[in-house]
């Protein structure tokens, strides 16, 4: 958490697109039934809401 706080609007913003389309990958094979280890799905959408609020705290 406290390297997220770390980084600027941009990386944050990089970091968001990068962690989006890993998402979305792993939720493609999840639906086919090749996802080795599941439980990253739920953590790269922990990781990406924790991305979220720092964004909308930086910017109010």
């Amino acid at each position: 958490m406290s390297e997220i706080k770390e980084l600027s609007t941009l990386e944050l913003q990089k970091k968001l697109r990068e962690l989006g389309d890993e998402l979305l990958q792993l939720q493609i094979r999840k639906q086919t039934g090749q996802v080795e280890k599941p439980h990253l799905i739920k953590s790269i959408r922990r990781d990406r809401a924790r991305i979220l609020t720092t964004l909308a705290q930086a910017n109010s």
